[in-house]
């Protein structure tokens, strides 16, 4: 049976849970409803048998703080750096390719370390049942049922079959409303979280087949990285990758996809109100962290680091104090918090981020 190297993307911002997440610290390495970070917890979801050592990919800047964490959690991780932000296509591509490297029979776990899965069970149930396909040289997309006609998430739609794994017969862009409702009753669709099961050279050859400048420049990353063994910098050719997702880049033109459809208690937390939701809040509805007081406010999410936090006869706002910075928005408006972050952006306000 092929061994599992869980391959976690690190990568990311998060911009729309600003300030709590900033580009020193993004919200990967905060927890966020669970014991550990969301790293950690990533991490921690396939640890022990079947499963190699994780190997992260992540941000030069971060490359101490992903170490400490993880080793805080006990786990030695292979950490892989980037020279530069190129999406998850170009990402895939080299870890793929050091996967191979070490076992031509290797299968790969993409996922993303910014998110949280309730249920780590059923993940592995997932895993295990989409291995065989993976092992058949499919390339195995995870399809997380919706819980809601959710506009923000890109959908699957299975192909013919009653198994647990069915051809994709096609990805479907963000809908609108009405379109998502009708994706909500028809069980062939799926939400698209970005989690991937593939054998590492059967990726590669569908990497070099469909998107070649990306796979020609990760791969040259790999062949140029220093370092050591558990702490590899891939070399510069990596900035010639075009920045795609490994959605469009492969995924979504390949012939050899195919989707497992599961439920596994998935959150992406990419704006306040999915942690408002994650939260055990109370009759109110309220979910604090810190020191808060409140009279006559429903359905607020409150976080403070430090200084008492005050509410007054509000409702449904996001109130966040974090090193010297208060955050107030509207709980279920995350473009206003994305916008604020290019505002802050455009007027140099750089040491804010």
């Amino acid at each position: 049976m092929a061994k599992i190297t869980p391959v976690i993307m690190s990568g990311g911002a998060g911009t729309r849970l600003w300030p709590l997440s900033r580009a020193g610290h993004p919200k990967q390495f905060h927890r966020m409803g669970g014991g550990g970070t969301l790293i950690q917890e990533a991490a921690l979801r396939t640890a022990g048998p079947g499963f190699e050592p994780p190997l992260v990919v992540c941000n030069i800047a971060h490359a101490e703080l992903a170490a400490r964490q993880l080793a805080e959690a006990g786990l030695s991780p292979r950490i892989v750096l980037e020279p530069a932000a190129r999406n998850t296509a170009a990402c895939a591509v080299a870890a793929a390719a050091l996967v191979a490297r070490d076992d031509p029979d290797g299968l790969v776990l993409l996922a993303s370390a910014d998110h949280i899965i309730k249920d780590p069970a059923a993940f592995r149930a997932a895993i295990e049942a989409g291995r065989p396909a993976a092992e058949a040289g499919a390339l195995v997309v995870f399809g997380l049922k919706p819980d809601r006609p959710e506009t923000g998430y890109g959908y699957i739609r299975a192909g013919a079959g009653s198994g647990a794994v069915r051809p994709v017969a096609a990805f479907v862009e963000k809908p609108d409303l009405a379109t998502a409702e009708r994706f909500m009753a028809d069980a062939a669709y799926s939400w698209n979280a970005g989690i991937f099961l593939f054998g590492a050279a059967a990726f590669l050859a569908e990497a070099r087949r469909l998107a070649p400048a990306i796979a020609e420049a990760a791969e040259a990353a790999v062949g140029e990285a220093t370092g050591s063994e558990r702490r590899l910098q891939l070399g510069e050719s990596f900035t010639r990758a075009p920045a795609i997702s490994v959605d469009y880049a492969v995924f979504e033109k390949t012939d050899k996809a195919v989707v497992v459809a599961c439920d596994l208690g998935w959150s992406d937390v990419g704006a306040w109100r999915a942690l408002w939701e994650l939260a055990e809040a109370g009759e109110a509805r309220n979910a604090f962290s810190g020191d808060v007081v409140s009279v006559g406010s429903t359905g607020n999410l409150v976080r403070t680091d430090g200084p008492v936090v005050a509410l007054a006869g509000v409702e449904n706002l996001v109130v966040v104090v974090e090193n010297g910075v208060v955050l107030v928005a509207a709980r279920d408006d995350p473009a206003a918090v994305k916008a604020l972050v290019e505002q802050l952006r455009v007027e140099g306000r750089e040491n804010l981020l």
